[in-house]
């Protein structure tokens, strides 16, 4: 049996895992792979009841405003980088659509412990590139154009002058954040058509599944998001994301990244989604 090192589990997903690894049953002795699924997707969509309501509430306190505006707000809040509020996503937006320096000062109130200036880079970096890459005006309703958006998006975050503070989360979160807006949508994403965020809980997550056998390979990049931004692996690693789709039913790749950040965060708020 593949003895598998764990962190000491802060919920209810990663204390099933742990018991899935004890009990094996699965690739050298892992943990049986259609367990692990059906865990990734209990857990992945209690977590997305969270967001969907989340995401909604935040496009209905702000109705006539960019709405990827709201999007690249929401994934600061996601991403641990500011409190969800509806006043912060308020200012961000603001800040977003005006450059009112006051909007951005308030915005930056709403930081974690690493302060104000994660918030105020990543909202100055992500003006700059919404000044310099041309979306829809309303978020895209299949799949095929949300791809689309994402790859005029990328293409300024991939050349030399990529604004600072827009790495892997910033890349990729808003895009994340559109499809929760759109239940619907959502659940027809069912390959790698549109690159999640790969960096932190869902790093940690993809390196646990390689090492129980579950996944053909280990992820790419760091498990830090705001480390030296390496794009190669948020194509890797969504694909990798994808590798865990086939063999379960009822699941898209929402489901999937949702479920890894509950397998692999140590935020000890997670302990009350299940």
């Amino acid at each position: 049996m593949t003895k598998i090192a764990l962190p000491k589990p802060i919920n209810e997903t990663q204390r099933v895992f742990a018991e899935l690894c004890e009990k094996g049953g699965g690739p050298g002795g892992g943990p049986a792979r259609t367990r692990v699924q059906e865990l990734l997707k209990q857990s992945g969509q209690a977590l997305n009841k969270l967001a969907y309501a989340e995401m909604g509430q935040a496009l209905k306190d702000n109705p006539d405003t960019n709405p990827w505006h709201v999007c690249f707000s929401v994934g600061l809040c996601w991403g641990h980088l500011a409190v969800l509020d509806p006043e912060f996503v308020r200012h961000a937006v603001a800040f977003l659509q005006t450059g009112s320096l006051s909007s951005l000062n308030s915005a930056g109130n709403f930081h974690y412990e690493r302060g104000p200036d994660p918030i105020m880079q990543s909202l100055r970096g992500g003006r700059a590139l919404f000044s310099a890459v041309l979306l829809p005006k309303t978020l895209p309703s299949t799949i095929k154009e949300l791809h689309r958006a994402q790859e005029r998006w990328l293409t300024p975050i991939l050349s030399p002058n990529r604004p600072p503070y827009i790495g892997s989360w910033n890349a990729t979160a808003m895009f994340m954040t559109a499809l929760f807006a759109q239940p619907n949508l959502a659940a027809t994403l069912v390959s790698h058509d549109v690159m999640l965020p790969p960096g932190g809980p869902i790093f940690n997550a993809l390196s646990i599944l390689h090492r129980a056998k579950i996944l053909s390979q280990a992820p790419d990049g760091s498990e830090l998001d705001d480390a030296k931004f390496e794009p190669g692996s948020i194509y890797a690693n969504t694909g990798l994301m994808a590798e865990l789709l086939p063999g379960s039913s009822g699941w898209s790749m929402i489901d999937v990244h949702s479920g890894l950040y509950m397998l692999g965060t140590r935020w000890a708020q997670s302990k009350n989604v299940l």
